[in-house]
């Protein structure tokens, strides 16, 4: 990997990345710029204030992402009309994404799942920041839902710190599997913490969720 920083530092990497092309794409296999026109950033004063719903502070890598622009997580949903965040439980997620159907067999995670926001990333799947307990750094995780086959969920990023830094090509990662890094190294640990938190201490969970 290129850069083994984690938390705010990281993504301050990211964005001095992003700096040099904002309008490129994020992804190679869909046209998603980091930056329509010129970065919209949150103000200071609106960053000290900011909480989710829940109450939950944000993340260091968050708030330092959003220092630097608000335009890409409201493409996706992240931001009700009075500028406050607007999470969704999973199940509620999953309904507009996969379809109605799906939603009541996600219900049952709504609990460890209350908060969802929608991140670019994934053509029949997708990426999810979840808030709830944090990890050491402060940092929630990021999972990856697919219903290729089974509707699946699991851990892929530790948290949006190196979600944005693989995305902006900082880390070389080859994903064979959504949940190869929780074995590296450097993100062991977060990924464990993540696991009691959110999944029972598993890494991943597939329909018929064990605790439906």
């Amino acid at each position: 990997m290129a850069d083994q920083a984690q938390g705010a530092v990281l993504v301050e990497r990211v964005i001095e990345a992003v700096r040099v092309n904002p309008t490129r794409s994020m992804l190679s296999y869909a046209r998603e710029p980091w930056v329509e026109g010129t970065p919209t950033p949150m103000s200071a004063e609106a960053l000290a204030a900011a909480r989710f719903p829940s109450g939950r502070p944000l993340s260091p890598s968050l708030k330092a992402w959003l220092a630097y622009d608000t335009s890409l997580l409201a493409r996706h949903g992240w931001f009700a009309a009075d500028g406050t965040f607007a999470p969704r439980p999973i199940d509620r997620l999953v309904g507009a994404e996969f379809g109605d159907p799906w939603a009541p067999e996600f219900a049952p995670l709504n609990d460890a799942l209350p908060e969802v926001f929608l991140l670019p990333g994934g053509s029949d799947s997708r990426r999810v920041l979840a808030v709830g307990e944090p990890d050491d750094l402060g940092e929630y995780p990021i999972l990856a839902l697919d219903f290729d086959d089974l509707p699946y969920l699991g851990l892929m990023y530790p948290g949006f710190d190196v979600y944005l830094a693989h995305t902006a090509g900082l880390l070389d990662i080859n994903f064979e599997t959504y949940t190869d890094l929780t074995e590296d190294d450097a993100y062991h640990s977060r990924f464990k913490q993540h696991a009691a938190h959110y999944l029972n201490g598993e890494r991943e969970t597939q329909f018929p969720f064990p605790w439906s």
